[in-house]
């Protein structure tokens, strides 16, 4: 793993993390009987920085799978082109 894929890594977790406290958020606001509109704004955030991380894992997929394919094969992490764009259409 390069440096590179080690930052994109800790900067995708912390956006999930991010991303589940407000969750957490919205699940409160929605139980203390908040304002709608409130909530339908925090929960589109949520859905946004979710899908941000999903594309960020998948394009360090395709970066890694795509530019070092022996390393790949030894560590068993090869995924075809075919594969990769299942995991991106699936974020569609």
């Amino acid at each position: 793993m390069t440096e590179t894929d080690a930052e994109t890594i800790r900067k995708t977790a912390n956006r999930l993390k991010r991303a589940r406290g407000q969750l957490t958020a919205v699940i409160e606001a929605i139980e203390a009987g908040g304002d709608c509109r409130a909530v339908v704004t925090q929960l589109a955030a949520v859905s946004k920085a979710i899908d941000r991380a999903g594309f960020a894992v998948v394009s360090t997929a395709m970066r890694t799978c795509l530019t070092d394919d022996e390393a790949a094969d030894r560590e068993g992490d090869r995924l075809s082109l075919e594969d990769l764009e299942k995991l991106f259409l699936t974020l569609a």
